[in-house]
């Protein structure tokens, strides 16, 4: 194909699908076609901290992570100011009609949070971070999505990253997934999170076989409900240590439209299910020296969004998460968290498509297993154009 033919077919791509209005941008070169869109974002965050604060470019200033919010045995409130873009994404992707009359898609989709990079005092430049590179063929994903385990059609619509941080499945990781009907079943790359006397946290890779997943969906008009399950092994194998212990889970989340309105919610209970849930605020297993000992855990959330007129939304979200530490390693554990919460509620302006402005406030505890306790009060300024 030459450069004219490629760009008469852009235009025209361009021309039927909306220009600037439409989510994304498509071209055709033979029998693929492109895509592209994401979002940019400008997020300006004032954060009051209980109990002391985070330090400059830590992870919990740029989003609600729980199990930073800081705790002590004195009062010591401090406040600070964040403004940054690095929520903002970029994806592509392309589809193509294969010579057996199947199709083969690709996505690869990056953005800048949670990456290294410049400082604040003069460039803030960030370097670019793999968020999902797959290919879909015949019902197969191979590549990095997000994990079976997760419904992502259930998170709300917040301006915090995450949201429901501590009540939420949140994983993207690589896997093969086969999706069939309304099941859909997967091996995913293992990692466990261990606590040891020594070292306190651990991340171990040296699990001998995948995660596995199971999950079902059912969707009608009124919405949908997603359940699923979670097998895996926590390991740790460091010196003379050779331990394993079985870790799984269950999880059933879903969406209840009202109208233009909706309910979504999510709870999930399992043992060792550690960096699966809550952005990893409990690990996911205790090592006592001769031992592995699974955690158990409960999380959820449930969030309402609901539409003022055409222009206006608001989303009212409450979000937990609880562990049952066992109190008898809490020598080699020292204090882990016990529970957080979260509740927030927004305001959402879109004047056009795609275009929004919005104001959230959200309050957030985190208790743990000694009676210590930490709040934050965060105030969020955003503005974000969808391309």
């Amino acid at each position: 194909m030459t450069i004219k033919h490629f760009a008469i077919k852009t235009l025209t791509a361009i021309a039927v699908s909306g220009a600037l209005s439409a989510p994304s941008y498509a071209a055709a070169i033979g029998e693929t076609k492109v895509n592209y869109g994401g979002y940019v974002k400008l997020d300006a965050i004032w954060s009051d901290f209980s109990d002391g604060t985070l330090p400059s470019s830590h992870i919990g200033r740029d989003f609600y992570v729980p199990g930073t919010t800081p705790v002590s045995a004195s009062s010591s409130e401090d406040a600070v100011f964040d403004m940054h873009a690095r929520q903002s994404r970029f994806n592509f992707s392309t589809a193509t009609k294969l010579a057996d009359g199947s199709d083969i898609k690709t996505k690869i989709e990056l953005d800048f949070i949670v990456t290294g990079g410049g400082n604040e005092r003069v460039s803030n430049s960030y370097s670019p971070r793999l968020r999902q590179a797959f290919l879909t063929y015949k019902g197969w994903l191979f590549g990095q999505a997000w994990s079976n385990f997760q419904n992502v059609g259930a998170l709300p619509e917040t301006l915090d990253f995450v949201g429901p941080s501590e009540g939420t499945v949140f994983v993207r990781q690589a896997m093969v997934k086969y999706a069939v009907g309304n099941w859909s079943f997967s091996a995913e790359n293992p990692e466990s999170t261990i606590t040891t006397a020594q070292q306190g946290r651990v991340v171990t890779d040296d699990a001998s076989m995948p995660d596995f997943t199971a999950r079902y969906t059912h969707k009608g008009d009124w919405g949908n409900v997603v359940v699923s399950a979670l097998a895996r092994q926590l390991t740790y194998k460091t010196g003379a240590a050779d331990e394993n212990e079985t870790s799984f889970g269950i999880s059933a989340s879903g969406r209840v439209n009202f109208g233009k309105n909706n309910l979504k919610f999510m709870l999930t209970q399992g043992k060792g299910l550690g960096r699966y849930v809550g952005l990893n605020v409990a690990n996911g297993g205790v090592y006592d020296g001769n031992e592995l000992h699974a955690i158990d855990s409960t999380s959820g959330f449930i969030g309402y969004q609901h539409h003022w007129n055409t222009q206006l939304r608001s989303t009212f979200l409450y979000s937990f998460f609880s562990a049952d530490n066992d109190t008898n390693l809490l020598t080699i554990t020292g204090d882990p968290t016990e529970s957080s919460m979260s509740y927030s509620a927004n305001l959402l302006y879109s004047p056009v498509k795609k275009l929004t402005f919005g104001a959230e406030y959200k309050v957030g505890t985190r208790e743990t297993q000694s009676g210590l306790e930490g709040d934050i009060n965060r105030l969020q300024f955003s503005a974000k154009y969808a391309f």
